[in-house]
């Protein structure tokens, strides 16, 4: 740990392998080697009727999965973009516009059957490493997601979530489409939130 006074501010900084952890006033921001960084804003604990619901939400589109986190205490961490929801520690979901869904992390944990997107072997190593997703690498989407739902991505040999995005068309487009941008990717594996822990 290292403590910078500059200013009149005082700058705690711990360092944990990659990461660092700056601390000053009400914010705390995240900031990776790589060049990425994320802003926390606010930790709170959610009151058990906030969680009931929430998890109520989420056995609607995921079903009895999500019942293993009815005693489970959530915390829930305010980013820029979007809320990421703990829950006893871990890494499960985040909330953006409005949408609760499953983390890369959640959905590794979780193997939610619905709302999932396969792309080829060849888009793998575009979509571990941010881009978004385009139709032509795409095999096969449930084809119930709808545009602007939140999708899990995986790769069509081992059916690993490889990422998380928000649908730009629906499921039946992105299998019909020979040409054109289908998902914009929210986070994937090793990026910042996949690092965020409490």
């Amino acid at each position: 740990m290292t403590v910078v006074k500059s200013e009149g501010a005082t700058f705690i900084i711990f360092t944990l392998s990659s990461v660092f952890y700056l601390t000053f006033s009400f914010i705390t921001v995240r900031y990776d080697i790589s060049g990425d960084f994320l802003k926390i804003k606010s930790r709170v604990s959610l009151r058990k009727n906030d969680k009931n619901k929430m998890v109520e939400a989420l056995r609607n589109i995921y079903g009895g999965e999500v019942s293993v986190f009815a005693d489970s205490k959530f915390e829930v961490i305010t980013a820029d973009e979007f809320k990421v929801i703990f829950a006893d520690g871990k890494q499960m979901f985040i909330e953006y516009d409005g949408q609760i869904f499953p983390t890369v992390r959640g959905a590794l944990e979780l193997l939610p059957p619905h709302r999932i997107v396969v792309v080829d072997m060849g888009a793998v190593k575009f979509v571990v490493n941010g881009a978004d997703v385009m139709s032509p690498g795409i095999t096969a989407a449930d084809s119930s997601i709808q545009k602007d739902d939140l999708v899990v991505i995986v790769d069509e040999t081992h059916k690993k979530p490889l990422a998380i995005g928000r649908a730009l068309i629906s499921g039946n487009e992105m299998t019909a489409a020979t040409s054109g941008k289908a998902i914009k990717s929210l986070s994937y594996v090793g990026d910042t939130l996949w690092d965020l822990a409490i």
